[in-house]
């Protein structure tokens, strides 16, 4: 309960300041306070990749840095942020069978080393790109944001107190045991249900397809946070970090964005197209 306790107060003063900072900043402000995370963040998944040596730490997070810099020169190259988006959805795609043959009982193909390292791009980057596309667009927006946002954040507070108040099937013993099928079912009603009521706000097109994009996104989340697991259970430790009291590192903070934004932005930009 402790644990719990410190999480509340952390988020009570950082979510007010994160909307505060998607509402009234403009993107380019924005863009560098969100790649200050993901370079945080890339210094934490480095030590998940197994190199701990600080030199090689920092020499990773300035060659992160100075390709988050390419990207963003290049942003209004529309076949370089499709190459970006397409690619991390090929990662998620691998690291979905990857964790399912896993589970069934198989050794585990996951990469590890520098490999691992080099694709760390491929899950911290698109979904600071995504978010960046998504906020400066004059189809998006902000609104946007907010919305993929509280779909992510909703749906992960909705798998935590469904699973521990109704837990009782494993979903992914073996990459994570705290995980059950009924808080992921409690992720998709919580998460849909308020995802729905943004999305339809935000003049959206066709209902269906709107209900389809809101769970996959959720779905996408889950995916995001076994893969995390999975790093973490390589490398032997419980937490990416400890720079957030109650929250472990970074990653443990954005690990379900880093496969639902990407999916996200493409399949939006797909919904839009149909409307």
């Amino acid at each position: 309960m402790s644990e719990l306790r410190s999480r509340v107060k952390t988020a009570a003063v950082l979510l007010p300041v994160f909307v505060a900072a998607i509402v009234w900043l403009p993107t380019s402000v924005l863009a560098v306070i969100l790649g200050a995370v993901v370079l945080l963040g890339a210094w934490e998944w480095a030590i998940l990749a197994g190199f701990d040596a600080k030199p090689i730490r920092v020499a990773w997070v300035a060659l992160t840095a100075a390709v988050m810099a390419l990207v963003a020169w290049k942003l209004n190259s529309p076949s370089l942020v499709n190459m970006l988006l397409g690619a991390a959805l090929l990662w998620w795609a691998f690291a979905l069978v990857a964790i399912a043959l896993y589970q069934s009982g198989r050794a585990l193909i996951w990469p590890r080393g520098a490999l691992a390292l080099m694709l760390g791009w491929l899950v911290i980057i698109p979904p600071w790109l995504g978010i960046v596309i998504l906020h400066r667009s004059e189809l998006y927006g902000p609104g946007w944001v907010l919305c993929l946002l509280t779909i992510v954040w909703v749906a992960d507070i909705g798998a935590y107190f469904c699973g521990r108040r109704f837990g009782k099937r494993k979903l992914a013993s073996r990459v994570s045991p705290g995980k059950t099928v009924e808080g992921i079912l409690g992720a998709l009603v919580v998460g849909c249900a308020l995802g729905l009521v943004g999305i339809l706000g935000l003049d959206w097109g066709p209902i269906w397809l709107v209900c389809v994009l809101v769970a996959l996104t959720v779905l996408m989340s889950v995916l995001g946070d076994l893969a995390e697991s999975v790093m973490k259970r390589q490398a032997g430790v419980k937490d990416s970090g400890s720079i957030l009291p109650g929250h472990g590192g970074v990653l443990d903070r954005i690990d379900s964005l880093t496969a639902a934004v990407p999916f996200f932005v493409i399949f939006a930009h797909y919904l839009r197209s149909a409307s």
